[in-house]
């Protein structure tokens, strides 16, 4: 018996299966960590044109909203198109001891980097410790 297979079609199957299509992106892949005082967060905008990306903060929810067109050449004839086209969106929660007014923004090579200052004030500290007699409680 022969066994016809489509690798294009298993490859649309597995596209699917991720929730991407060609014009609804899955979420914005990032990576988010701290480093020293401040928080980065980065994320992939490939082929991204960086007057399309919008970088928005209201109270403590940061959107990156980014925008990659789709070709308008009615001449194409695609044989494979797997890179998502559309407006892509992705939210994170910012908690209560990031800078929200300090955030800082740049793109390079498809990266969006954003750089959040950690509050002074939720910045670990050390609290020294006196020797002494305990205090005494007069009743």
């Amino acid at each position: 018996m022969l066994v016809r297979t489509d690798p294009f079609r298993e490859l649309e199957r597995l596209m699917f299966s991720t929730g991407a299509t060609r014009t609804r992106a899955a979420a914005i892949p990032m990576d988010a960590f701290r480093k020293g005082d401040e928080f980065v967060v980065t994320f992939d905008l490939p082929g991204v044109a960086p007057e399309s990306i919008d970088v928005n903060v209201e109270r403590n929810v940061l959107t990156v909203k980014a925008e990659r067109p789709a070709s308008k050449d009615d001449e194409v004839r695609w044989q494979v198109a797997e890179r998502p086209t559309g407006t892509f969106t992705r939210r994170v929660v910012l908690g209560e001891a990031l800078d929200r007014d300090g955030i800082q923004a740049s793109y390079d090579a498809g990266v969006l980097t954003l750089r959040v200052p950690v509050v002074e004030k939720a910045q670990s500290r050390k609290i020294a410790v006196t020797a002494g007699a305990a205090p005494q409680i007069e009743g």
